[in-house]
């Protein structure tokens, strides 16, 4: 497991990373900052990987999963219901993504980081 910090406008929250490509790959790519995107309780962005993408790919996820979306390359947080939740309100894709770690800790305040916003991944040790 490899541990991140994730900045927003709002506040900072830290994650851990599985021990997948995927995420040794973004691990080495960190810092990383980028413009967030927000569909519903979900905040994504592009980030381009030179790895083997490969893991189990679902779209059903948890409050506080991270994945990643191989189709675009980007990366994707879920802090609630996304438009394609059901009674539950577990976060929904249309499209396959590759879960590859979770937010510890609350994070449905990512609502407030705002769409066009700035986001800033760095390890955490």
């Amino acid at each position: 497991m490899s541990n991140i910090r994730i900045r927003t406008r709002n506040g900072e929250y830290n994650a851990e990373l599985d021990d997948s490509d995927v995420s040794n790959a973004i691990w080495l790519s960190l810092p990383f900052k980028a413009q967030i995107n927000m569909l519903g309780c979900e905040i994504y962005f592009e980030m381009p990987l030179d790895a083997k993408i490969t893991g189990k790919e679902r779209t059903v996820f948890d409050k506080g999963d991270i994945a990643y979306w191989p189709k675009v390359g980007a990366l994707c947080i879920f802090f609630g219901p996304t438009p394609l939740s059901g009674d539950d309100s577990r976060p929904v894709t249309k499209y396959p993504h590759i879960k590859i770690g979770k937010i510890i800790g609350e994070c449905a305040d990512m609502e407030d980081a705002g769409d066009r916003q700035q986001i800033f991944l760095e390890k955490c040790f």
